[in-house]
């Protein structure tokens, strides 16, 4: 069985027996006081341990708060992705080109004629996808505004009903030249 510290110390000639016996009688009394409520523990290990344990549990909390974006962020980008993928039109290889502009470049897709009007009209869209460009219809194209608006290339708003008192209503004004 191992020995108490005071009985260590006694025994390496390090102190007396007064000596303990004075340690002993003050760490009695120590105790009798604080039992009494006429003396304060000195408590501040105990106060810095709860300190830090707060500390820790404050840096655990915003590393669990971090972890959780990055994963709804890859769960966003996951469902864009799908949208996309099961939304998109097929690519077209004709000579009649659609042309708009992506990050202050003129860029074009291959489009028919009904894409055409569909795409000035806000019944379609054009998304980044892939380090491409993708045409999907404007439902898809809402629902991947909402996760990732910066995937969004063109979205025109869908045009309401013409003003009766539209002075210029008799003249047409082009929004999709042919270059």
């Amino acid at each position: 069985m191992s020995l108490s510290l005071r009985d260590q110390l006694l025994k390496a000639g390090l102190v007396n027996q007064k000596q303990a016996k004075q340690v002993g009688k003050e760490k009695q009394k120590q105790q009798r006081l604080v039992h009494k409520g006429q003396i304060e523990l000195d408590d501040s290990q105990q106060r810095a341990a709860q300190e830090a344990m707060a500390e820790k549990v404050k840096r655990d909390q915003e590393l669990n708060r971090q972890q959780q974006e990055k994963a709804e962020q890859k769960a966003r980008a996951a469902q864009v992705k799908q949208l996309i993928e099961v939304s998109r039109l097929p690519k077209l290889t004709t000579e009649d080109y659609y042309n708009f502009v992506d990050d202050k470049k003129v860029k074009r897709i291959s489009v028919n004629t009904l894409m055409r009007n569909k795409l000035s009209s806000g019944s379609l869209a054009i998304v980044h996808h892939a380090g491409g460009y993708e045409v999907i219809p404007r439902e898809a194209a809402l629902k991947i505004q909402e996760r990732d608006p910066q995937r969004i290339v063109q979205l025109n708003t869908q045009t309401e009903e013409v003003d009766a008192d539209d002075p210029y209503a008799a003249y047409q004004i082009p929004d999709d030249l042919m270059w």
